[in-house]
């Protein structure tokens, strides 16, 4: 014969009613919250607010949604980090960094993890320009981080602010890890030091734009455009001589400015049984002319040997000039 259990005097059964009901509350009536609990739910409940105004996918962090009024941040937009176009420059761009820093013994893997602090920033800058930067060698805190990193951007807006260079990167930016920014500011300097690479054309990503205005977040997508064709890049990395112009403005006389230096070239080939017809594809030995032509006292020309190898016309008008105002009048 079955009995009923015994309750004690406290009334054990009421007081897990109670329980149950205030643990479906959330405790919120029978506990005071900590400091910290009560940040943390009015920070959900602001992303919770926000959360309606961003797009899908957009995969946003914490960190991204936290700014001042009118502060925005750019996020790259997921689909362009995976785009294989992308991976293929910053993959250019690193094997570029890493073969230019060897004797450091540097090895860059990924840029944004690499790059943020400024150590590999510095070292490159001096590796390509020869000079020496006034900044700690090595810095842990993100103030000397910065302070580093300002030091180098300085030295590189020197550089590029006689060419008007449009710059979309910043110090907070890099820092922050953003990779659309590095990667313009590698190319920046790549571009500037004709380096021996090939960037890959016409490169684009998507950017997503975080903009808080009134308290609200608010989100946009932005094309950036990273690399254009190889030409439009080569030009931005020098000022316009007299040959941009020729080419621009007045192709009809070019037959005539190659005619004049192919006379001047065979004037002096014919002597070693050689003739040219064509200026774009019978230059050869290249590199070692230009060591020629400076061991002569010669100006450095603007061009770059393998910028003539592949067959770029201006480059090779620009170097056969340089020989023509020199020796036109010799025999």
């Amino acid at each position: 014969m079955a009995t009923n259990p015994t309750r004690s005097s406290g009334q054990p059964g009421k007081m897990k009613k109670d329980e149950s009901l205030l643990g479906k509350l959330g405790g919120t009536l029978g506990r005071k919250k900590k400091p910290k609990q009560v940040s943390d739910l009015q920070e959900e409940g602001k992303n919770a607010i926000n959360a309606p105004l961003l797009h899908a996918g957009d995969e946003l962090l914490p960190e991204d949604t936290l700014l001042e009024e009118n502060a925005e941040r750019t996020i790259l937009d997921p689909n362009s980090r995976d785009d294989p176009n992308f991976k293929d420059l910053q993959r250019v761009l690193i094997d570029w960094i890493n073969s230019e820093l060897e004797e450091e013994r540097i090895i860059v893997k990924v840029l944004e993890e690499d790059l943020y602090d400024g150590q590999v920033l510095q070292k490159l800058f001096e590796k390509l320009s020869g000079y020496k930067l006034n900044v700690a060698e090595v810095t842990q805190s993100e103030i000397g981080q910065k302070q580093k990193l300002q030091t180098v951007l300085e030295a590189v807006h020197g550089l590029l602010r006689p060419l008007e260079w449009n710059t979309e990167w910043s110090v907070d930016a890099i820092h922050s890890k953003n990779l659309v920014s590095i990667v313009y500011l590698l190319l920046a300097l790549a571009i500037y030091y004709t380096a021996p690479i090939r960037i890959p054309e016409h490169v684009s990503v998507q950017v997503i734009v975080v903009k808080k205005k009134e308290g609200i977040l608010q989100t946009s997508h932005v094309t950036k455009q990273l690399t254009t064709s190889s030409t439009e890049m080569m030009m931005g990395r020098s000022e316009r001589d007299a040959f941009d112009t020729l080419l621009d403005h007045a192709p009809d006389k070019l037959n005539v400015v190659k005619t004049s230096l192919i006379t001047f070239v065979n004037k002096h080939l014919n002597k070693l049984n050689l003739e040219v017809t064509e200026l774009e594809s019978q230059v050869h030995n290249v590199a070692f002319a230009f060591e020629l032509m400076q061991d002569g006292g010669l100006q450095k020309p603007k061009a770059r040997p393998e910028d003539v190898v592949n067959l770029n016309l201006k480059s090779t008008l620009r170097v056969l000039y340089n020989l023509f105002t020199n020796y036109k009048n010799s025999d």
